[in-house]
């Protein structure tokens, strides 16, 4: 059972995640010898959430955030999350490696070490801010399965932009993802909440930390 929860004490609004939603749910049929390995349902139940001047996830949480446009990504991400180091990019990566391996390899050695950055922090039950490189569900599948086999909360910002800065093969894609979150369709993707800014609304976060919750005294 998940549960958003309004701290009025700290006006912060929470997102918890019961232990038995925390991995996805797989078929225990046998495979039959031969047959392709399946992958993993990592499906949950999803609820969509509103914003908040502050707002809390769990410790050890996977945040994907989604735009369109990585300026506005970038400047989100930057001014929200309290924690700069839980933030990871593939840019982020191509600067490491900048300086240090042969241009021609930094494409191809990129995404491999964002992948191993990334499951490192999530088996060590630290929390991950994944500036998404894009906005197509593949790529999000990658990271999501990472999280479902570590056993991490898994969460989706999508920050809308203005509509001359999404690229004309963004749009479906984009447009298909709204939609889905709408409608609460996210758990498929295997994420546990969602989270849709647009026009003034993501001003309105002040804050984004990952806290667990305060005990009842």
């Amino acid at each position: 059972m998940m549960e958003e929860v309004s701290d009025e004490s700290s006006s912060i609004r929470s997102v918890k995640i019961d232990a038995d939603e925390r991995g996805g749910w797989s078929s225990d049929r046998p495979r039959r010898e031969g047959a392709p390995r399946r992958e993993a349902d990592v499906s949950v139940r999803n609820r969509v959430l509103r914003p908040a001047d502050r707002m809390r996830y769990s410790p050890g949480s996977l945040v994907v955030v989604v735009s369109a446009s990585k300026a506005d990504r970038d400047a989100f991400v930057e001014r929200v999350f309290e924690s700069p180091n839980a933030i990871l990019s593939l840019d982020k990566v191509r600067g490491l490696l900048a300086g240090r391996v042969a241009e021609d390899e930094i494409e191809a050695r990129a995404p491999e070490l964002l992948e191993a950055a990334v499951a490192k922090r999530l088996e060590g039950e630290h929390a991950v801010v994944l500036a998404a490189e894009g906005v197509d569900a593949a790529e999000r599948e990658r990271f999501v399965r990472l999280a479902a086999r570590a056993g991490r909360p898994r969460h989706l910002i999508l920050l809308e932009t203005a509509r001359e800065r999404v690229a004309e093969e963004d749009r479906a894609p984009l447009n298909a993802l709204r939609s889905a979150l709408d409608a609460g369709q996210l758990g498929a993707e295997g994420f546990h909440t969602a989270l849709r800014l647009g026009g003034g609304s993501a001003d309105e976060i002040k804050r984004i930390v990952f806290r667990p919750e305060p005990r009842d005294d």
